[in-house]
């Protein structure tokens, strides 16, 4: 038996049939494979998460314009140290439940898992900066565009070796 992930469980009708139709108009591509240049305990990681998460003094996403349109996703990005805890955070995604968040950042931003992971030597560090985008942005062009090569810029300057993508 193969085990399947239904990834419309909770959806409703309409929304399933919006989602999957969009799906499908989508070209299948090949997923780009990039091993690892040196061991996991010599790496420094960074992760990414898509749950819109910011430093309390930070600028917060953008709710307005996706209670206008829910269908619209503020396509910018934050920064986050990596000793930032759910009390130093907000989440601003109202795709999502922001309780579990709020309670364990580990959750959506597992910056505590890659401090462990660092002393215990099973990675060689934890960046010193950590992202958030907000999700469900289903016009991606200024994600890819914009934020995203902003992103690696950073990634790169800080020579992170791999990234722990975080979905929401």
């Amino acid at each position: 038996m193969t085990n399947r992930v239904d990834s419309f469980r909770f959806l409703d009708f309409i929304t399933r049939k919006v989602l999957k139709g969009w799906i499908d108009r989508e070209p299948a591509r090949e997923i780009p494979w990039t091993p690892l240049e040196k061991p996991l305990t010599e790496s420094r990681v960074a992760s990414i998460s898509s749950g819109g998460i910011a430093l309390k003094n930070d600028l917060p996403f953008d709710q307005d314009g996706e209670r206008q349109n829910p269908w619209w996703g503020d396509p910018s990005f934050r920064v986050l140290p990596n000793t930032a805890t759910q009390d130093d955070v907000e989440i601003y995604h109202l795709h999502i439940n922001p309780e579990f968040g709020r309670r364990d950042l580990n959750c959506i931003l597992p910056l505590h898992r890659l401090a462990e992971l660092e002393e215990s030597g099973e990675i060689g560090d934890s960046a010193p900066r950590h992202y958030s985008f907000m999700g469900y942005t289903l016009d991606p062009t200024d994600l890819l565009e914009k934020t995203t090569p902003e992103m690696v810029r950073l990634l790169k300057e800080d020579q992170v070796d791999l990234v722990l993508l975080v979905p929401t």
